[in-house]
């Protein structure tokens, strides 16, 4: 496959109050930190969540190397439930100087534009500004960051920018195209 030009944009919050509310999505929807690391749980919902937007670079990693990222203090999963089904992640880890990066977000492709990403993004930039709470050995949050690309869905710029985050860089590199993987190979054409 060709090379493509993708464009990656980082985006910040550096005060709690940069962050702003988003509506409650309709019916049941409930988030849950995923206290127990698991490494297949994890993997689930990255291929699960990344599958239609190429996200590859965990698929090759082994257990023990999942066990490892989920086990790592500052590191936590908090998941979107719709009606007890999961229906996204949004993935914190601490990083050093009180910096919290929104590692991974995103919502399985079933339950997007039902009003979920906004709400999730919301209350899981929430628990970075909280995290040292949980975490007591840890600094407390100065600073949540997060980066997209061209390459995630269409709106997740607009909802970065409406949960209050700013942009403080831009991107564009070559990368090589890479088959949509899916949640295992062959679910999404692509």
């Amino acid at each position: 496959m060709p090379d493509i030009a993708v464009t990656t944009w980082s985006l910040e919050q550096t005060s709690p109050a940069d962050l702003l509310p988003a509506a409650a999505p309709d019916g049941d929807v409930r988030v849950v930190r995923a206290e127990v690391p698991s490494p297949e749980f994890s993997r689930f919902l990255y291929a699960s969540v990344g599958g239609d937007i190429r996200w590859v670079d965990r698929l090759g990693w082994s257990f023990a190397r999942w066990q490892e990222q989920l086990a790592r203090p500052g590191v936590e999963t908090w998941v979107a439930y719709d009606r007890g089904t999961p229906a996204g992640y949004v993935e914190l880890e601490a990083q050093d100087g009180g910096v919290v990066e929104l590692v991974y977000f995103g919502l399985i492709p079933a339950f997007r534009g039902r009003r979920i990403g906004g709400h999730l993004l919301a209350y899981g930039t929430a628990r970075a500004w909280d995290l040292a709470e949980r975490w007591p050995e840890l600094p407390p949050t100065k600073r949540v960051w997060l980066h997209t690309c061209s390459k995630d869905g269409e709106h997740a710029m607009a909802n970065y920018q409406r949960r209050g985050f700013t942009l403080f860089d831009t991107k564009v590199e070559e990368e090589a195209e890479v088959a949509t993987p899916g949640p295992w190979p062959g679910a999404y054409p692509g």
